[in-house]
């Protein structure tokens, strides 16, 4: 039988990107709606699951995007609620925190190319990191960390430079800080979204820039097979 996900998106460049080539062989249909464009917030008992993917704004930004808290408090029901499969993705991964009594904030060790995680004590038995090749980097575009975790959650994952990669806040809940939904066209969408162009390099300098772009392309055949793996995981996870 079919799984529908309702996914909620930020902006158009932040979607599921590889995930939406995955879904079909795991009889999933992905059911996506642009919060930041005005669509609203469907029935939740509708869906078998909730995604929420990344963006350019915080998490703590309400005043200026407004739709903020009513997404809060829709994460918080579907996962405290109604017990949905849930996986949250950058500031996905955030949202979820902040929604559950956790917290996010702006970080001096940032984390913008690639970068090598590795599972936590929990992490290295854990089903949702089941065949994962750790020596993979993953691709990370964040200037803001998960900095307190909420209650009862586990931390599967860190780096050297982000301490919560991987986190488990249910039985059926999940996210990460880093990008595993990338694909070919993530990169130049990224380089669309208005002032992120000259943020990446002002951190990074043009050559900077030029080798994450560079670095990304050489190593996305073998992130999307690591993402392939993590998908296959989560499914088994929440589903069976």
């Amino acid at each position: 039988m079919k799984k529908n996900i309702l996914v909620f998106k930020h902006m158009t460049s932040q979607n599921p990107g590889i995930f939406r080539d995955f879904a079909e062989t795991r009889s999933i249909a992905f059911h996506e709606i642009d919060l930041h464009a005005g669509e609203p917030i469907p029935e939740l008992n509708d869906f078998d699951g909730l995604w929420v993917m990344g963006g350019s704004m915080n998490v703590w930004e309400e005043d200026q995007y407004p739709w903020l808290i009513e997404e809060k408090k829709a994460i918080r029901h579907a996962v405290q609620g109604l017990k949905m499969p849930f996986l949250g993705i950058c500031l996905g991964h955030q949202l979820l925190a902040e929604a559950l009594g956790g917290e996010a904030k702006k970080t001096d060790n940032h984390e913008i190319g690639l970068f090598e995680i590795q599972p936590t004590k929990e992490g290295k038995s854990h089903a949702l990191l089941k065949n994962f090749n750790f020596s993979d980097k993953w691709v990370n575009v964040h200037l803001v960390e998960v900095s307190k975790t909420p209650q009862g959650s586990t931390i599967l994952a860190s780096s050297s430079n982000c301490h919560n990669h991987i986190m488990q806040v249910s039985e059926n809940a999940f996210s990460c800080q880093f990008h595993p939904e990338v694909c070919g066209h993530t990169f130049e969408g990224w380089m669309c979204i208005p002032g992120i162009p000259s943020s990446l390099e002002n951190l990074l300098g043009k050559d900077g820039l030029a080798s994450f772009q560079d670095e990304f392309t050489k190593n996305l055949s073998s992130n999307n097979k690591a993402s392939q793996t993590l998908f296959n995981n989560w499914c088994d996870l929440v589903f069976n």
